[in-house]
């Protein structure tokens, strides 16, 4: 009986038919590398899904970014309701790592918030792998850093049974021998509290709470009780928790790891005093000894990651456990799931510079006495360490690179898209033109961005782009334009606004709820023209867009590299009318590889269409899509607060608070984590206005 069941009301169609039984097929040869060369909106995750369903193993998902990853495990969640898809990506909210400056004898000390809701998630990803077969993980780079022994962490869950004997003193020494927090309030995860003859217990990879029934000095009952509403859901026979904390280290295991934490100290003081280095020597032997003291009596220690490679009995060298680790193995070692590797053009170069960047902070501070050398151990794979722990891996991307290429040799080709949709059209035309007014020129960054170039350059690519948008406008549709810099866009979006055209510009520095507002605002056509740098290539779906333009196309550089190219002009694939305008005055190799590309496709994509009578449509995509969570949810923030203002804060103010609970964990589960901030911001909100009142 098949474990992974696909759900979907759409069947594969134009090329998916084909590149699900090509990559399919290079799985039965044993093919450890495989690429999937899918065109923008080619619908490569549902290829992907058809895979896995076929393919019947779990999988790892690795994406390059947090928002694509809870994008594409919430599409596979759609397409598989009744297997366990689960989500991991760094539970950091915010991440400061620990730091040292030589040059300002700057000491940074590590600074983190973490996101409780994601800790969770996370904690259900490793527990569903080592309970179920059915499992696919979407995961970030976190994926390669260091986690707890997969072998440690299942053998100490606790199995509780009903019938079995158990007194409520020998169950709470249980749970806080696995990591749980006993408290007296509300439960979160990873936390329990004894009330008369019951237990309850918010395991850390659920937000649900077991109620354990202990009279008579037995397990009796163990209820289920929904975590916000208190209702009361099914009876269990049995149930497994697992430790609250993925780290887990025995008693004798940690006794050992003190000894050799004190053995590699006491080496490398002697080292320093060797060298001269005394203030070093001090520092290292104050910040050591007070870690173990906090150990060998809390069993943890704030930064005690960084004596993981004692912990983990691992030699000098060796690489950490990782989520890796927790997926099935063959007998012999062998890795036993699949691997798929999204936007493969972007993670493959994050993932294979994680390592270096790490290994430099914390060889300087080992150098300065603010470490032991073992802390260089708790550290990301290294790219070879990576590659030899994934299972057959199939790179999904627009734009293969040199690595994809060389492994797994020609890619499995998804040209056609099911829409019938064609790749835009592409014309070059000249930057050079008419004089350009006085306050635009003026401006220092836009003479930089164009390289020295006269101010007739950079007018002549703007003037044409405004009266080509100003005619798209007309119709209804919408206009995009890249740019090289940051204050570019902003000087641009300026003239354009000066000109009478509605324009917002979009770039790193712009917060995440406000980017993803600025671009629902541009589908709903509350301005015509979107400014942008790099943030205009990879996950943008928005087909109101029929005309792109690129200026300075023959700026040789990271962002006018072929793949850059070819990602941008797939913003203009969602549209019928799509089509693409590159300004420049030399052809680059770049261009002439993007061009070449998007021409080749196009030929393609129309030869199907004509074969098949098929007329391109353009995509239609609801708006509320991209920011419908937040919407509703500041919606629903308004009206709850105008009621509170009515009540005077009286007893529904209780029950408004926990309804808002109640949506926080809905959205998180949704992983619509932007909404889920925005609710938990206007809990705290409503708490202090209540406390105030009483």
């Amino acid at each position: 009986m098949s474990r992974f069941k696909l759900q979907s009301d759409y069947r594969p169609a134009g090329d998916q038919p084909a590149a699900i039984a090509a990559l399919e097929g290079g799985l039965k040869k044993g093919k450890r590398h495989q690429t999937l060369l899918g065109v923008t909106g080619s619908g490569k995750t549902f290829t992907v899904a058809n895979l896995i369903q076929k393919w019947q193993k779990p999988t790892l998902v690795i994406a390059h970014n947090k928002t694509l990853a809870a994008q594409l495990a919430s599409e596979y969640r759609n397409f598989f309701p009744d297997n366990a898809v689960q989500y991991f990506v760094s539970y950091y909210d915010y991440y400061q790592p620990e730091a040292y400056v030589p040059v300002s004898d700057t000491y940074i000390e590590k600074e983190a918030q973490i996101n409780e809701d994601i800790e969770r998630l996370r904690h259900a990803a490793t527990q569903a792998l080592l309970t179920r077969s059915d499992v696919i993980v979407v995961a970030s780079v976190s994926c390669i850093y260091g986690l707890g022994s997969p072998v440690e962490y299942q053998k100490v869950n606790l199995k509780l049974t009903r019938g079995e004997a158990m007194t409520r003193a020998a169950l709470t020494r249980k749970l806080i021998g696995i990591y749980f927090e006993r408290v007296a309030g509300d439960l979160s995860p990873g936390t329990f509290r004894a009330l008369g003859s019951y237990v309850e217990i918010m395991p850390a990879g659920e937000r649900v709470i077991y109620r354990v029934d202990l009279a008579g000095g037995k397990v009796t009952k163990i209820e289920e009780i929904e975590a916000t509403t208190r209702e009361m859901g099914q009876k269990h026979d049995a149930i497994f928790i697992f430790p609250a904390r993925q780290y887990v280290t025995p008693q004798g295991v940690r006794d050992t790891a003190l000894a050799d934490i004190q053995a590699e100290l006491a080496e490398q003081l002697k080292m320093f005093a060797a060298e001269g280095k005394l203030l070093e020597a001090e520092r290292l032997k104050r910040r050591t000894r007070q870690d173990i003291a906090m150990i060998r009596e809390f069993g943890y220690c704030n930064g005690i990651e960084n004596y993981s490679r004692h912990f983990d009995r691992r030699k000098s060298g060796e690489p950490p456990y990782t989520l890796l680790d927790y997926f099935p193995h063959k007998p012999d070692g062998t890795p036993d799931f699949l691997t798929v590797i999204d936007e493969s053009h972007v993670t493959i170069p994050q993932i294979g510079g994680m390592h270096a960047g790490d290994r430099a902070r914390k060889n300087t501070l080992v150098e300065h006495g603010f470490r032991l050398p073992s802390a260089v151990d708790n550290r990301p794979l290294t790219f070879d360490e990576f590659q030899a722990r994934i299972g057959q891996t199939v790179y999904t991307t627009a734009t293969p690179a040199a690595f994809e290429l060389e492994r797994s040799g020609e890619p499995v080709q998804q040209v056609i898209r099911p829409t019938g949709l064609v790749d835009p059209e592409i014309v070059v035309r000249p930057i050079t033109g008419g004089q350009a007014p006085t306050p635009f020129v003026a401006k220092a960054s836009l003479k930089d961005a164009a390289q020295s170039a006269s101010p007739r350059k950079v007018w002549g690519q703007v003037k044409d782009f405004i009266a080509e948008a100003e005619e798209v406008t007309k119709s209804g549709a919408r206009s995009m334009v890249t740019v090289l810099t940051k204050k570019m866009a902003e000087d641009l979006t300026q003239f354009l606004i000066e000109r009478g055209i509605k324009a917002r510009y979009v770039h790193s520095d712009v917060p995440t709820i406000e980017r993803i507002e600025i671009l629902t605002d541009f589908r709903k056509g509350t301005f015509d023209v979107l400014v942008g740098v790099n943030l205009l290539r990879e996950g943008l779906d928005l087909p109101e867009v029929e005309l792109v333009g690129i200026l300075d196309a023959d700026k040789e550089g990271f962002l006018r590299s072929d793949t850059a190219l070819i990602q941008t002009i797939g913003r203009a694939a969602r549209n019928v009318r799509g089509r693409v305008l590159l300004y420049a005055d030399n052809m680059t190799g770049s261009m002439e590889r993007a061009i070449g590309e998007t021409n080749r496709r196009r030929e393609i994509q129309v030869a199907y269409n004509k074969k098949h009578k098929i007329t391109p449509k353009t995509i239609e995509k609801r708006i509320h899509d991209i920011t419908g969570g937040i919407e509703r949810a500041r919606k629903r923030a308004v009206s709850e607060l105008a009621r509170m203002d009515e009540s005077a804060f009286s007893g529904d103010t209780k029950k408004i608070i926990r309804d808002k609970r109640r949506q926080m964990h809905e959205a998180a589960d949704r992983l619509d984590f932007e909404t889920a901030a925005l609710i938990r911001d206007e809990i705290q909100v409503l708490e202090k206005e209540q406390r105030k009142v009483a």
